[in-house]
């Protein structure tokens, strides 16, 4: 994202409405998201994966304005790490303030539309066992914990990933991807597998759902992207390209690698490998071009499509792939910019096959390394502390029954039957395919 600070050079009105229809493209991205999520769960637990997503939004909204904000984009306060509170509670922040040239109001809506959405991503990680009250507690915490400080380093005035290492991260490859994927593998690690993993078949009860929430998700990420460069100009126009681009070349890569391996294409690997190759180019949108953002796309589609089955090799129950997609994604597309970074995007920097030499993959690297260990190790510390204080796993009948009925007191549908195991059929079966939660 480019660097900001609160300033006056005066208001642009084609900036501020594009930045306006941007934060409501991205917002309407954790609706997405929920329907994508909800799809993929079986049918006891579908309003609970609506609600983790939906209640995200008010959680993180008030942690946001409280003191999130000012943490992240405030003046730095100390070495590059977090910055002040001096605009806790918005205090001293009006109409006619500026970041850049849109109002800084306006700004803050569009980064916490960010933060909404990768606390509702980590719910996909702890799907169908996870207390509803364990979350609420998780999903404040974990933002002024977790996602504040990484946002302060990466894109925050006098952030050490920024100014120091000199890592790029355009719209939140390292911010939101790697984040959310480091995160939910710890905190499925703290909470353990579902009942049955590995045993019972778990496949998506609603593949429509899934696909449309994947569209939701696409046209939302025009506006992640496209609105990162904070302005109506030909940044945001190539950055929407290049968005649009990594999709396409996203989802055949995933379809090439499931007709190779399994015999059959799915609508369930077409919408994956359209949200692995969104994730990936996440990072790469504003400092790759055409070319760099579909091989990008395309090397996501490849390498997620494998990523997601690690879990039954490495034994963690991750459930709806928030790890395989979302943080091996985010790796990827934040590597790649170390090799297809070209001037002509960043004003300056170039990557390894652009003549730049391999001093920026390196500080790719390292920014990779530093957020997933600082990520991964304060989720799975404020994972164990909740867990001694009330506990973050549902009861053993409550996962069995639903958490739909259990917590909620609601069913997604009158009828019954729907997402429960079945026996499988031998060989390649279509619905073998669309199973990613037993063991291949």
């Amino acid at each position: 994202m480019t660097p900001v600070t609160l300033a006056s050079a005066g208001l642009d009105t084609g900036d501020t409405a594009w930045l306006l229809a941007a934060t409501a493209l991205v917002l309407l991205m954790t609706p997405g998201l929920a329907l994508f999520y909800g799809g993929m769960v079986r049918t006891k637990s579908v309003l609970n994966m609506l609600m983790m997503s939906f209640v995200s939004i008010a959680l993180v909204t008030v942690v946001w304005l409280v003191a999130g904000y000012s943490l992240a984009f405030g003046d730095d306060a100390f070495a590059g790490l977090i910055g002040g509170l001096g605009h806790a509670g918005m205090v001293g922040i009006g109409p006619d303030d500026l970041t850049g040239s849109v109002p800084t109001l306006l700004f803050t809506t569009f980064q916490l539309t960010f933060a909404i959405l990768t606390a509702a991503l980590i719910s996909g990680a702890i799907a169908d066992r996870m207390k509803f009250a364990a979350w609420l507690v998780l999903v404040p915490v974990w933002t002024l914990l977790v996602y504040v400080p990484v946002a302060h380093w990466v894109w925050g005035p006098g952030g050490w990933i920024k100014d120091s290492l000199g890592a790029l991260d355009f719209a939140g490859g390292l911010v939101v991807e790697i984040t959310c994927g480091a995160s939910g593998l710890a905190l499925a690690l703290v909470i353990g597998p579902r009942i049955g993993f590995k045993k019972d078949a778990m496949r998506p009860h609603n593949l429509p759902m899934v696909m449309l929430g994947a569209g939701l998700l696409w046209f939302g990420w025009l506006g992640f992207n496209g609105g990162s460069a904070l302005g109506a100009n030909g940044l945001a126009a190539a950055s929407v390209l290049n968005t649009l681009v990594a999709g396409c070349t996203g989802l055949l890569g995933w379809l090439f690698v499931e007709q190779r391996r399994d015999g059959h294409p799915t609508t369930f690997g077409a919408a994956s490998g359209v949200v692995a190759g969104l994730v990936a180019i996440t990072p790469a949108c504003g400092t790759v071009g055409v070319l760099g953002a579909a091989v990008v796309g395309l090397a996501a589609g490849v390498v997620c499509s494998y990523a997601v089955a690690w879990k039954f090799r490495f034994d963690y129950d991750d459930s709806l792939d928030v790890v395989g997609v979302h943080f091996v994604g985010g790796v990827v597309g934040t590597l790649l910019i170390g090799l297809f970074a070209t001037s002509t995007m960043t004003g300056g920097t170039d990557g390894l096959f652009y003549g730049g030499g391999a001093g920026q993959l390196a500080r790719q690297a390292g920014a990779v390394l530093a957020v997933a260990a600082y990520t991964f190790l304060m989720t799975y510390g404020i994972g164990k502390v909740i867990d001694r204080m009330m506990g973050v796993r549902a009861s053993e009948e409550e996962e069995l029954t639903g958490l739909d009925q259990t917590v909620h007191a609601e069913s997604a549908y009158d009828h019954g039957g729907l997402g429960h195991a079945t026996a499988q059929t031998p060989g390649h079966s279509v619905l073998r395919l669309q199973d990613r939660s037993t063991a291949p």
